[in-house]
């Protein structure tokens, strides 16, 4: 597959998503499961560091529980997935035990990537856990979180716990063979995209009308997990998860799935943080003097560029820097809350204490906290 090296990649995140992992009858597909950790334990007697992002809490769960239905509403779900959560390590330990290898549960939620200390703490333990040879098993704390539960985020974990451990690649198993034009279920002619270099509006466009194409995520989750891995430097693939040897394969580089291609090189690990990790909280509206400034001239954001300010955010948080023709061209955390910055934009700096009667800081987002999109 074009731009892989099996030599030259080191560190390798799966997801697995419940519709590859479970039968119609919402139990797990244990024949599936054996023969992912063979594909992945193999991989990790190459020398390879393996993160696996595993759905399957709620099959697992309605297995062990005897139930006859798939539960509907979240707070049952999450019940379910309590119990399916022991269930399914229990399963990944048993069987990574036979080749050999031990494995290390982590659940994460929503706050473990966005507060600065916990993103750092969860890092450290995943890169130790590297250290001790351990294969990391990760899953959204289901029974704290709605999030997975609800829209499928599982995917996009996966691809910001990539960022996190600077993964050379992440791969995203399926029960479809990749990205299509269309729902292949739906419409005959529809074709595998092989290669995708640039993510457009048209792209998402397409993958959000393939319905129930995939589980509860669907097609447009992960175009969003692949948005962060290639802003990130990371490749990423989709892929059939039914396939033998199809994580071989991948590595190989030979041609299957959709393989999207990263962009750049890796950001710095507090960049990332900034840039995928932290819920986007603002807009600001910039000149095109103060578009130059960040993107040319590689400086920080002033209060004399901003023109318009939408949102209510607080000091801290990550906002969306907007150009005069409405494209995101950075992102970062602000020095001003919402209602300053609509006092202070468009002033000079000298002029804020006077303004404000305070004065934080003379820049809105200092370069140090500034990520620059594309």
């Amino acid at each position: 597959m074009q731009g892989l090296n099996n030599n030259e990649i080191k560190k390798i995140v799966v997801k697995v998503g419940t519709r590859l992992l479970t039968y119609d009858t919402g139990k797990l597909n244990l024949g599936i499961i054996e023969k992912l950790v063979r594909e992945l334990a193999d991989l990790k007697n190459q020398g390879k560091d393996i993160i696996l992002v595993s759905s399957g809490a709620v099959g697992a769960g309605i297995g062990k529980l005897g139930l006859k239905y798939k539960p509907v509403n979240i707070p049952e779900k999450q019940a379910v997935a309590a119990v399916g959560q022991g269930v399914l390590i229990q399963f990944y330990e048993k069987l990574f035990a036979e080749y050999g290898h031990v494995v290390a549960q982590v659940l994460l939620t929503r706050e473990d990537i966005e507060n600065r200390g916990r993103y750092i703490n969860s890092r450290n333990t995943l890169l130790h856990l590297f250290k001790f040879n351990a294969i990391p098993i990760i899953n959204e704390n289901d029974t704290i979180s709605t999030e997975e539960i609800e829209f499928g985020d599982n995917d996009r974990l996966s691809a910001l716990v990539s960022t996190l451990v600077d993964a050379d690649l992440l791969i995203i198993l399926t029960d479809i063979d990749g990205l299509y034009t269309a729902n292949p279920r739906l419409d005959p002619s529809a074709k595998c995209i092989p290669l995708v270099e640039v993510i457009s509006e048209e792209l998402k466009n397409a993958a959000g009308t393939t319905g129930e194409m995939m589980a509860t995520g669907g097609m447009i989750t992960k175009l969003q997990a692949a948005e962060i891995a290639m802003s990130a430097g990371i490749d990423m693939v989709i892929a059939d998860g039914h396939h033998e040897n199809i994580l071989k394969r991948i590595i190989s580089g030979e041609p299957t799935g959709t393989y999207f291609c990263a962009q750049g090189g890796h950001l710095r690990s507090r960049k990332r943080w900034i840039a995928f990790a932290q819920k986007v909280k603002g807009t600001i509206i910039i000149d095109q003097g103060a578009e130059k400034a960040l993107k040319v001239q590689g400086k920080s954001l002033l209060p004399i560029g901003i023109v318009q300010v939408r949102g209510d955010f607080a000091r801290g948080e990550n906002i969306s820097i907007v150009s005069p023709q409405g494209e995101e061209i950075a992102r970062g955390l602000v020095n001003y809350n919402a209602q300053e910055l609509k006092q202070i934009m468009g002033c000079k700096s000298m002029e804020i204490n006077h303004i404000l009667g305070y004065s934080c800081e003379e820049e809105v987002v200092h370069r140090n906290n500034l990520v620059l999109c594309g």
